[in-house]
């Protein structure tokens, strides 16, 4: 699993919206953005991926150097990977950014599971 630099934790943080219903959490070394506790964003190494409905993920993906998100043996399928030429184009992406957010936060809150004894 790669790991993130503090260089890529530091950028992530700083693209995730600024929305007092959003918490960034660590997540398998890694860091992801949720609302509602349902994830919208995450970093995967210095990848940064974003949940999408169908129309924008094809959207997403027919610009150069965005792709799949995840291990490479198992992209996580609703997310896209933006495109690491876009880390100096802070306006992209907190367009994409903004738009996952948007999508999930019409999610219902997902239901915590009762802790097992």
């Amino acid at each position: 699993m790669p790991k993130p630099t503090e260089a890529d934790k530091d950028y992530f943080r700083s693209i995730v919206p600024d929305d007092p219903r959003v918490e960034i959490k660590p997540m398998f070394g890694n860091l992801a953005a949720f609302v509602n506790g349902n994830m919208f964003m995450g970093l995967f190494g210095s990848d940064v991926g974003v949940r999408l409905p169908v129309a924008e993920r094809a959207s997403l993906l027919e610009i150069e150097g965005a792709g799949p998100f995840g291990p490479g043996e198992r992209p996580m399928g609703e997310y896209v990977a933006l495109p690491p030429v876009w880390r100096d184009e802070a306006e992209r992406v907190a367009e994409w950014s903004e738009r996952a957010l948007d999508h999930i936060a019409l999610l219902p809150p997902k239901v915590k599971k009762p802790k097992k004894k």
